[in-house]
């Protein structure tokens, strides 16, 4: 009988969330440990591999079951050699993950992947890209990932470190980014930048809704703020809302203009305003883009796979 099932492993710096995901991509059981990223890479992955041989056990599996086993990881990561190159966040510098992982759970194949380019790579194979042979996806948190599908394979360039989509630059000379430059699409269209248009205005108007949303956050500024009051009608978190999304389409119109997708989904923690966002900044590209005038346009969506695109992609990357 062949084998029907893979793993998948999202390792991010907080959590290793894996799961065990079957021929029509179903996750068929899961769980997470804390990555506590302070310790030797070795330690990590150890404990990535007990968790996975633990849903083996839950789910009435061996490891002679499982077709391949795949990690979706932060950095740059080497497909052809199962390295991680190097890591930001975690203790890996030219770390031999994938055959590290095979000391702790006994499968053959072990691949691995960019956390951002699995994420997408899931979404093109199950989630709101299902079925495109051209997608990119953008995800919105801490910072701003990509990923981009082409002919239902993972870009990623000849030296695996491609895609990284949101240090592409929008505003020359502009905010500084954490990588280094200054003006990157990351610095204005991630959770923190929307965080930092937001307490710009904070600093310049007094007596907002949005001043009164933060005092009832115990001062804290969220990514959540402007767009709350913007949905109540308060003019300084429109006016932040509307610069915000402005930037954000600034860059998808780049991103589509280069690589025409079938679809760009968007997710991250500021997907979760739905159409709130996705209907403005479609009106923004639409008007803006190359192809403007094609009656075939890039469909921008809300990404639907949620935390499992990353456990999905990174099952699926022997396909």
């Amino acid at each position: 009988m062949s084998k029907t099932y893979r793993i998948g492993i999202d390792l991010g710096g907080t959590n290793i969330a894996a799961g065990i995901v079957d021929e029509n991509y179903n996750i068929i059981v899961k769980g997470s440990v804390p990555t506590n990223a302070d310790r030797e890479a070795g330690e990590i992955i150890k404990d990535m591999g007990e968790l996975c041989n633990d849903l083996l056990k839950e789910a009435n599996l061996t490891p002679g079951d499982i077709k391949c086993a795949g990690i979706a990881t932060p950095g740059a990561a080497n497909r052809a050699t199962g390295v991680v190159e190097y890591a930001n966040n975690l203790p890996f510098r030219k770390f031999p993950i994938a055959e590290t992982l095979k000391k702790y759970l006994d499968v053959e194949t072990v691949l691995i992947e960019n956390d951002a380019n699995a994420a997408a790579k899931g979404e093109a194979a199950a989630g709101a890209a299902k079925g495109c042979n051209y997608a990119v996806m953008i995800t919105l948190g801490t910072g701003l990932g990509g990923g981009v599908i082409i002919d239902k394979k993972v870009y990623s360039g000849f030296n695996y470190a491609g895609a990284e989509l949101g240090h592409i630059v929008i505003e020359y000379n502009g905010r500084q980014c954490t990588c280094g430059r200054k003006g990157c699409w990351e610095a204005y269209s991630s959770a923190t930048g929307l965080i930092n248009i937001t307490k710009d205005k904070l600093a310049v108007t007094q007596d907002t809704l949005m001043h009164k949303l933060v005092a009832e956050n115990n001062g804290e500024v969220s990514g959540k703020t402007a767009f709350a009051a913007a949905r109540q009608g308060d003019k300084a978190g429109i006016e932040v809302v509307n610069e915000y999304i402005e930037y954000l389409a600034c860059g998808v119109t780049t991103i589509i203009n280069i690589f025409q997708p079938e679809v760009l989904c968007i997710g991250g923690g500021v997907c979760k305003e739905g159409e709130y966002l996705t209907k403005p900044l479609t009106e923004i590209v639409n008007r803006e883009q190359y192809t403007r005038d094609n009656p075939k346009k890039t469909e921008i969506k809300i990404a639907s796979l949620g935390n499992d695109a990353g456990i999905i992609g990174a099952a699926v990357l022997d396909e």
